[in-house]
């Protein structure tokens, strides 16, 4: 089924970047549907943290929140998935339900999805003593004998950073040769306290329903109430690759280049938070989310008068 009314601007995903575009369109009076998959990629986390005025709310309640904020302004959410994109004059994106919507410009707000290393246990403990970004969680679990598991040799520098939050902080190098470490990096583990621990990682530890160890693949156990495991990024891109966004590859994943304002390389086609760049926290979602919708909102004014003069 195509909708025949179609939309001055379709956002797909609903996070914080997404919501916060749809915001900023709804009270810019611009007939805006949200797509809403339902799969915020800080799903795990109980909170989040360094956003003023909600640090520490639970992300569900977040979004919750915004959802509400969001329909105030007469923004359409509609849960589904969008399974296909078409530029055909306006955008066409197909939704898992049949439904064709048609939009002139189009956000891509989907976000990634962290993949984990296969450590057993580290999923099911991921988000709670099991985290990733001492930004996000280190507070939280300050001053705690905490581990970190190299997954590259950048995580040397997730070690250091690491040391801000606690001076008891072990390497352990998993799948990382000790070739593999510069002499640079091993000055600076030094200097900052961090004991390096070779060897495989082959399990957790845990009692009570809490970490309490790391085991290797030789079954020494070393007693850690805390490990940093930096996930391999998935970015959701493929909607932004079947309209022919151009991409730049880093070493967390392809993302579509963008200028400050957020546009791809295609013309209508925009992309905010985590679709957009790997490190985006939910307040810098936010704001590249705002940022993107007052952008558009310009753009379509600019064209509706043009229009009229010509």
């Amino acid at each position: 089924m195509t909708e025949n009314n179609g939309y001055e601007v379709v956002v797909v995903g609903a996070g914080a970047a997404g919501l916060s575009a749809a915001l900023v369109l709804g009270r810019s009076r611009r007939r805006t549907l949200v797509v809403d998959a339902g799969e915020p990629r800080n799903a795990p986390s109980a909170h989040m943290q360094g956003y003023l005025s909600r640090d520490g709310m639970s992300p569900a309640e977040f979004l919750a929140v915004g959802r509400e904020e969001v329909a105030r302004y007469g923004v359409e959410l509609l849960r589904d998935r969008v399974v296909d994109v078409a530029r055909e004059g306006d955008f066409a994106a197909v939704l898992a339900s049949g439904r064709t919507v048609r939009a002139r410009h189009l956000v891509i707000a989907t976000g990634l999805t962290d993949e984990l290393p296969p450590v057993p246990g580290l999923a099911e403990r991921f988000g709670r003593d099991v985290v990733h970004c001492p930004y996000c969680h280190g507070w939280e679990v300050r001053d705690l004998p905490t581990g970190v598991l190299a997954t590259s040799p950048l995580s040397v520098h997730q070690a250091l950073m690491v040391t801000q939050w606690s001076k008891d902080v072990r390497l352990f190098l998993h799948e990382v040769g000790e070739a593999e470490l510069t002499d640079q990096d091993l000055r600076r583990l030094a200097a900052a306290g961090v004991t390096v621990v070779p060897g495989e990682v082959a399990g957790l530890v845990t009692a009570d329903d809490r970490l309490t160890g790391v085991r290797l693949a030789d079954g020494t156990v070393h007693e850690r109430e805390v490990l940093y495991a930096a996930p391999r990024a998935v970015p959701h891109n493929d909607l932004l690759i079947r309209l022919g966004a151009e991409l730049r590859e880093t070493p967390f994943g392809s993302y579509p280049v963008i200028d400050e304002r957020g546009l791809t390389t295609v013309p209508g086609l925009w992309a905010a938070g985590n679709a957009s760049g790997f490190a985006e926290q939910v307040i810098n979602a936010a704001s590249r989310g705002y940022r993107a919708g007052a952008a558009i909102n310009g753009e379509l004014l600019m064209a509706d008068l043009d229009d009229s003069a010509s």
